[in-house]
């Protein structure tokens, strides 16, 4: 019996056998300007040959899987001869969901898993609780950990104890990778070159030059100095998709710092852009979002559950998800919790290597544990008892 472990997140699908390994495929369609009539279905991204002005076509809005139609076409491939092979009638497949997520959303995703593709067993669990679950087994001595989720539209702070989750301790602070990428090609579009429609190569720009502050107002200054003194100013260069596939960061010794590049490049100048974009993850009030930073929200999310646990949560912070991974984070986060938490209690922020695939990671161990059988709900299960059993077995 295989088991396919499927982190369904709302930007990309984390997806592989428990043998095998992982693949992270885009979880959503596209279309291109060029050809305006094909749909292209996650990694056939790569086939298309100019990606400017790409259209995407999401099955989440706002962290919830309400389009179904693109949902289903993306598993297609993914299940499909092209990639996975999947034999339904003997696979096993673990599928995370958001948290809190709607009733009417899980009993789609039931019945499609179970009727339309007839898997022979399924658990559908959240993210978290994998990670969690990849936590307690590579640290067995630790009783709690405090996940930071930083996802493509939220970020989710969720408190885990013996790999049971803390409800009342959740809290989702309403900035995600989505809102970043999209904030930064509004301020591309105001100061220099209008890129609303290029929400892919501005989404690579982000991930090739964003990064965290440490001390914003001295980068902030930084920033404004003229030629040679300001260390923080990059030149990216911006593909064209004929010479120039993949947008890169120009070296610091090739800058020109006054006039124009004699190349022909398009260049994007970028300075303050480049740390005032990350930012809003720990001030969205920046940007006019009424909310908590992510360490106020962690700070609050600890102090709500039983004071005996504050210090094991303190000291087991775990980062996962892609929206996480700008350098500086963890050291930023680390720093400005020391100076939230209590002064006696120890604070330590860990970003495992691949925070991307870590609930997969997870997923993968626990398809390998001895109970495994016990917790998933089998095809007969849903047949005779319909949603109810999925409702009582599956911790969501």
């Amino acid at each position: 019996m295989a088991t396919l472990v499927l982190d369904n997140g709302a930007y990309s699908a984390k997806i592989g056998f428990s043998q095998e390994k992982v693949r992270v495929i885009p979880n959503c369609q596209f279309r291109s300007k060029t050809s305006r009539l094909k749909t292209f279905t996650a990694n056939q991204l790569d086939e298309i040959k100019d990606p400017s002005g790409l259209f995407y076509i999401l099955p989440f809005q706002r962290g919830y899987l309400v389009n179904w139609d693109v949902q289903r076409k993306v598993w297609d491939h993914l299940f499909g001869k092209e990639m996975f092979k999947v034999d339904f009638a003997d696979t096993s497949v673990i599928i995370t969901e958001p948290y809190f997520n709607f009733s009417s959303i899980q009993e789609s995703m039931n019945e499609i898993l179970f009727e339309e593709y007839q898997f022979q067993s399924v658990l559908r669990t959240n993210a978290g609780s994998l990670s969690a679950h990849h936590f307690f087994s590579s640290r067995p001595s630790e009783l709690c950990c405090l996940l930071v989720d930083g996802g493509f539209s939220f970020t989710h702070i969720i408190p885990y104890c013996r790999s049971k989750k803390m409800k009342e301790g959740i809290r989702r602070v309403n900035v995600g990778g989505k809102l970043l990428t999209n904030h930064l090609k509004e301020i591309i579009s105001y100061r220099q070159l209008h890129v609303m429609d290029e929400t892919h190569v501005i989404n690579q720009v982000k991930e090739d030059v964003c990064y965290v502050s440490q001390q914003f107002f001295k980068d902030m200054e930084i920033s404004q100095m003229k030629g040679e003194e300001n260390t923080v100013v990059r030149d990216y260069v911006l593909p064209d998709f004929s010479s120039i596939k993949k947008g890169f960061c120009k070296p610091r010794e090739e800058m020109v710092f006054s006039g124009k590049y004699k190349t022909g490049e398009q260049i994007l100048r970028l300075a303050n852009e480049r740390f005032a974009v990350p930012e809003m993850l720990f001030h969205p009030s920046d940007i006019g979002i009424q909310e908590m930073g992510i360490p106020e929200a962690i700070v609050h999310s600890i102090q709500s559950l039983p004071e005996e646990m504050h210090a094991h949560f303190f000291q087991n912070i775990v980062l996962t998800g892609g929206n996480l991974l700008f350098p500086g984070f963890r050291e930023r986060l680390e720093a400005e919790l020391r100076a939230l938490a209590p002064a006696h209690l120890p604070v330590s922020v860990l970003q495992p290597d691949n925070p991307i695939c870590y609930p997969w990671e997870g997923g993968k161990l626990l398809a390998h544990s001895p109970d495994y059988d016990e917790i998933v709900v089998t095809r007969e299960d849903f047949e005779e008892n319909g949603h109810f059993i999925c409702e009582e077995k599956f911790d969501i």
